[in-house]
C-alpha cells in the first residue's frame, strides 16, 4: 500500500487526483462542523434512534450541523432507484439501453428523489427533537430547509470526487465519517484513563484489540478470490499458433463490497423517521420502533441481517452474469477444465457465483452482529460494522490507484 502512495505522488496526474479528493473531504469534513441555525445548543449524544445516521454522517447529526443526514437520502434514493429499475419496464429499457444519456437522466432522477427524501427525514427529525428546535414555523422551516441543503451538498462533493478525484465519492465521504469517528473515540477512552475513569483502560483496550482483529479478518477475505481455471485451444492462423495457455477467472469472494451493509443500514433509519412525520415523536408506534428497532436490540439485528443477506444477493445477481462470461470464453476458444462449453459452463459459473454470495452473505451478516453486540456490550462503538465499511473503502481506493499507475505504465510503454 505504501509503494503505492509513493508511485502515485511521483505521477503529476494522479498526484493532483488525490490531492483533489483530499481537500474535497476536508471541506466536507469542515462544513459538517457548522452549526445548523434554529437549533437549541444541546448535544443529542446517546439518543438511539439516530445511532444508524450519527454513524453514516460522522457524529454530525448528534450536534446537530447542517450536514446532520450526511449522505443517508442519497443512499435511500439509490436504493428505490434500483428497486424501480427493475419493477418499471420504461426505466429499465433507460438504464440499459439508454447508454451516456440514460445514465444521466437515471442520476438527475435520482438527485430529485434524494432532495424530496431529505426534506422529509428532516422534518421528521425535527419533529422527533421537539424542544431541542425553537417551535415557531419560520425556525422550523430554516432548519429543514438548511438540512436539505446540507445533505445536497454532501452529494455534489460526492460525484466531484468520483467524477475528478479517486474512488467512489460516496463511499469516501462514509469513510470519513467512521473514521473521524473512530480516532474520536479512540481519543476520548485514552484521555479517560489519565482522568481515572472506571474501566477507561479496559474499554481502550478491547476497542483496539477489536478493531485490529476485525481490520485483519476483513482484510484477508476482501484480497481474497475463487480462481476458476480455463484452458484455450491451440489454434494455427498463417504462420503462427495462438492459444492454448491456461488462465483463470479471478472471482473475488466479497465481490459485493461494501454495498449491502451501507444500503442496510440506510434502509433502517428511514422508517424511523418516516414514523414520526406520520404520527408523531410520542406515538405509540415510534415508541415501539424505538424500543425494539434501535441499534443493538433483537428486532433490529433480525432486520438488519436479513437486509444484508438479501442486499448481497441481489447486487451479485445484477454485478456478474455467468452467460456472458461463458459466452466470451467460448467465443475465444476456451473451456472450464473438466465442464462443457455452452448450457453447462453458465450452470458451473452460476453455481460457484451462488456459493460465494451465500458466503459473502453470511460473513457480513455475521460481521454485523458481532460488532452491534461489541457496540451493545462493552460499549465499543464500532457503528454497526463501521471498521468493516471503512476497511472495504480503503482498499477498494487503493486497488483502484493500483488501476490506474498499472493503465499510466501501459500506456507509457505503448508510446
Amino acid at each position: 500500500m505504501w509503494e503505492t502512495l509513493r508511485n502515485v505522488w511521483r505521477v503529476p496526474e494522479l498526484r493532483k487526483k488525490v490531492l483533489y479528493t483530499f481537500f474535497m473531504l476536508l471541506i466536507f469534513r469542515l462544513v459538517s462542523a457548522i452549526p445548523t441555525p434554529g437549533v437549541r445548543p444541546i448535544s443529542l449524544e446517546g439518543m438511539g434512534v439516530f445511532d444508524l445516521m450519527n454513524m453514516m454522517s460522522g457524529g454530525s447529526l448528534s450536534q446537530m450541523t447542517i450536514m446532520a443526514m450526511g449522505i443517508s437520502p442519497y443512499i435511500n434514493a439509490s436504493i428505490i432507484m434500483q428497486l424501480l429499475c427493475i419493477a418499471i419496464p420504461a426505466l429499465e429499457r433507460l438504464q440499459k439501453e439508454g447508454g451516456e444519456e440514460g445514465k444521466k437522466k437515471i442520476n438527475q432522477i435520482t438527485r430529485i428523489v434524494t432532495v424530496a427524501l431529505s426534506v422529509l427525514q428532516a422534518i421528521g427529525i425535527i419533529t422527533l427533537l421537539g424542544g431541542y428546535v425553537y417551535n415557531d414555523f419560520w425556525s422550523k422551516l430554516l432548519v429543514g430547509i438548511v438540512m436539505a441543503g446540507g445533505t445536497a451538498l454532501a452529494m455534489w462533493i460526492g460525484e466531484r470526487i468520483t467524477k475528478n478525484g479517486v474512488g467512489n465519492g460516496i463511499s469516501l465521504l462514509i469513510f470519513t465519517g467512521i473514521v473521524s469517528g473512530l480516532f474520536s473515540h479512540l481519543g476520548s477512552t485514552f484521555l479517560g484513563i489519565f482522568n481515572g475513569a472506571a474501566g477507561a483502560i479496559v474499554n481502550f483496550l478491547l476497542s483496539v484489540v477489536a478493531i485490529v482483529v476485525i481490520l485483519v479478518i476483513v482484510t484477508i477475505v476482501d484480497m481474497s478470490e475463487r480462481r476458476i481455471a480455463v484452458q484455450y485451444a491451440k489454434r494455427v492462423v498463417g504462420r503462427k499458433m495462438y492459444g492454448g495457455q491456461s488462465t483463470h477467472i479471478p472471482m473475488k469472494l466479497l465481490s459485493v463490497g461494501v454495498l449491502p451493509l451501507i444500503f442496510a443500514f440506510s434502509f433502517m433509519a428511514f422508517p424511523g423517521t418516516l414514523i414520526t412525520i406520520i404520527g408523531g415523536a410520542n406515538s405509540g408506534a415510534a415508541q415501539w420502533w424505538q424500543a425494539n428497532m434501535t441499534q443493538g436490540t433483537f428486532g433490529y439485528i433480525l432486520v438488519t441481517t436479513l437486509l444484508i443477506i438479501a442486499f448481497t444477493y441481489f447486487y451479485a445477481s445484477i454485478s456478474f452474469n455467468p452467460q456472458d462470461i461463458a459466452k466470451n470464453i467460448q467465443q475465444q476458444g476456451g473451456h472450464i477444465p473438466g465442464i462443457r462449453t455452452g448450457t453447462k459452463t453458465v450452470d458451473y459459473l452460476a453455481r460457484t457465483s451462488k456459493r460465494l454470495c451465500l458466503f459473502a452473505a453470511l460473513f457480513l451478516a455475521v460481521m454485523n452482529i458481532v460488532t452491534t453486540l461489541l457496540g451493545s456490550l462493552f460499549n465499543i462503538p464500532l457503528g454497526a460494522s463501521s471498521v468493516l465499511i471503512a476497511v472495504s473503502v480503503a482498499l477498494e481506493t487503493i486497488r483502484q490507484l493500483e488501476s490506474q499507475l498499472v493503465m499510466r505504465n501501459y500506456k507509457g510503454f505503448l508510446g
